[in-house]
């Protein structure tokens, strides 16, 4: 008895320290760099960036009158998600923001359960000796509607472009079509796998692949935060 009273302290301590950690990077930024974000086309999405500052570079001069050129910053991911968000409460109590919930509800295909059907989480909700550890704001279990396929490959083969598929070929072109350098251009040529990839990564290219089955996405509509 007194170990598992024990093994609870444990947990309350533990839950309060990684909250206390996720309230104090919570907010912040990188140093020289500023979150940037790249709005979609064919969907009213966002993409988040980062930009990195490069100092000027000494071109000629002395030192009383130094002559610099100026040099563009560099985009990159950003994958620190609401994180470094700068007006912006985390709640781990309620969870990350639901970004894909929209996009998942408008596709129409999916159903909310009124109750989870795994017998495993059944039994966990049920038991009351976890009930100081449970999270308040547990979310709706969804599925797909009798006859539908809510995969991406599915709507890939269709020849949708859904949300998923712009936001990933935002995020692989790196705002490349705004650089001036050419240096910032250039990129490994890599492994293509047979893919004919294009200077631009474009939805429907993301689409084709997925169709092809030479890329995955690998979104579940329980997990509409990633």
């Amino acid at each position: 008895m007194s170990s598992n009273k024990h093994q609870s302290t444990d947990r309350r301590q533990r839950r309060a320290e990684a909250e206390a950690f996720i309230q104090n990077v919570s907010g912040q930024s990188f140093p020289n760099s500023k979150k940037v974000y790249v709005e979609g086309k064919l969907h009213p999405i966002k993409v988040a960036m980062r930009e990195i500052a490069v100092s000027d570079t000494y071109v000629s001069g002395t030192d009383e009158n130094p002559i610099y050129e100026k040099n563009e910053s560099i985009p990159v991911y950003d994958t620190s998600g609401p994180y470094t968000e700068p007006a912006i409460e985390i709640d781990v109590y309620k969870g990350l923001p639901k970004l894909r919930e929209n996009w998942i509800e408008a596709r129409n295909d999916v159903e909310t359960l009124d109750s989870v059907t795994s017998k495993f989480t059944q039994g966990r909700l049920a038991n009351e000796g976890l009930d100081h550890i449970r999270f308040e704001h547990l979310p709706s279990v969804k599925r797909a509607k009798s006859g539908s396929n809510v995969s991406q490959m599915h709507y890939a083969r269709k020849g949708i472009i859904t949300p998923e598929m712009e936001y990933i070929a935002i995020r692989e072109n790196m705002k490349r079509a705004e650089v001036r350098d050419e240096i910032l251009k250039q990129q490994h040529k890599g492994e293509s796998f047979g893919a004919k990839i294009p200077k631009e990564i474009t939805p429907e290219f993301v689409r084709d692949e997925v169709a092809r089955g030479r890329a995955v996405i690998p979104c579940n509509i329980n997990h509409p935060e990633s």
